[in-house]
């Protein structure tokens, strides 16, 4: 991936995630009712920006709603002079460090600590070759299929790639983690592609941890056009691996007057607005005597009518002039 490729990435997912993301906050978006926010979140570690609420029993002037600071500690407890460490731990470690400070004032202090509010993970995002792209909130691990599921799954634009940028280093990384450290300049931000084939197959390497801040693309294929002498002739996409005989497949196949013999594809040249002609015939893929082609992007593939006489439709012609009295025209030559 060129550095300049990541600069235009990374501008596109910024202006999505400021100019989509920020209007879905007054709908109701999938996000906000999502399974991955209505499963429970067990065990949080907390962070910077997090809200905690202390209780002490019997003490009112101990009560307070407390912010995590920008270094992770709880620096604004009523009469505790020393902070208590909060980031990355868990609510029940922290109170437990409250209460040992509480002692010093309380002969057997009852502590209770809530969280309120967790702020200290970015949402990531997801937008792209999906039903309805989406803001996930990241207050516990997610997999990549249920920020998929989420969406309401790929649509038929998807080509085949996921791509995840990864914008955040890890805050709370587990055993075996990597910190990836990620700079937004433009030429440096972790990058990782899984393969929706892999997702389908359950293959565990493709269902990645998403982590807070990442931008997810489900990246959209090019368009490959089908035209003449098939059933449904309409554009295809260019997803991974698809082959001629698969695309007409997808289109319904060819008609029965089709010149199967003679298929062209007009492919454009590499850095050009000029066409080549490839020249395919189909009963030869058929009967294993040539491979199949592999398409590319913008391939425009054209399937002629055969002539009345040529050899393919001259049988079918005169089964109409004997049975009907009419002779099939076709619409050229």
């Amino acid at each position: 991936m060129t550095a300049k490729f990541k600069i235009v990435l990374l501008a596109g997912a910024l202006l999505w995630f400021a100019g989509v993301a920020k209007p879905q906050e007054n709908t109701q978006s999938p996000v906000n009712n999502s399974p991955v926010d209505s499963q429970g979140i067990k065990n949080y570690l907390l962070g910077p920006g997090d809200v905690i609420d202390v209780r002490v029993v019997g003490q009112s002037e101990m009560n307070a709603v407390v912010e995590v600071d920008s270094d992770g500690y709880l620096s604004s407890l009523p009469f505790v002079e020393t902070p208590i460490r909060a980031r990355c731990r868990t609510e029940k470690e922290i109170q437990r460090d409250i209460t040992i400070a509480y002692t010093k004032f309380v002969r057997i202090p009852q502590v209770s600590v809530r969280i309120l509010e967790r702020k200290s993970r970015t949402p990531a995002a997801i937008w792209g070759a999906v039903r309805q792209p989406a803001r996930i909130p990241m207050n516990r691990k997610v997999r990549l299929n249920e920020v998929i599921a989420v969406t309401g799954g790929f649509t038929e634009r998807a080509s085949g790639t996921i791509q995840i940028l990864h914008t955040e280093p890890l805050m709370c990384p587990g055993p075996g983690e990597e910190l990836l450290g990620a700079p937004i300049d433009g030429t440096n931000v972790p990058f990782e592609v899984v393969k929706i084939s892999d997702m389908k197959l359950g293959r565990s390497k493709a269902n990645l941890t998403i982590r807070p801040g990442d931008y997810i693309i489900v990246t959209e294929a090019e368009p490959i056009y089908i035209t003449g002498s098939v059933v449904s002739p309409r554009d295809v996409f260019a997803k991974e691996r698809l082959t001629l005989t698969t695309a007409l497949a997808m289109v319904g196949g060819v008609k029965k007057e089709a010149k199967v013999n003679d298929i062209r594809i007009f492919r454009l040249k590499p850095d050009s607005t000029e066409r080549e002609t490839i020249r395919v015939d189909l009963a030869d893929i058929q009967k294993n005597r040539r491979p199949d082609v592999p398409l590319q992007p913008f391939d425009w593939i054209e399937v002629p009518e055969a002539g009345v006489l040529d050899r393919g439709r001259l049988g079918s012609s005169l089964v109409d002039v004997f049975t009907r009295g009419v002779l099939s025209l076709p619409m050229h030559f």
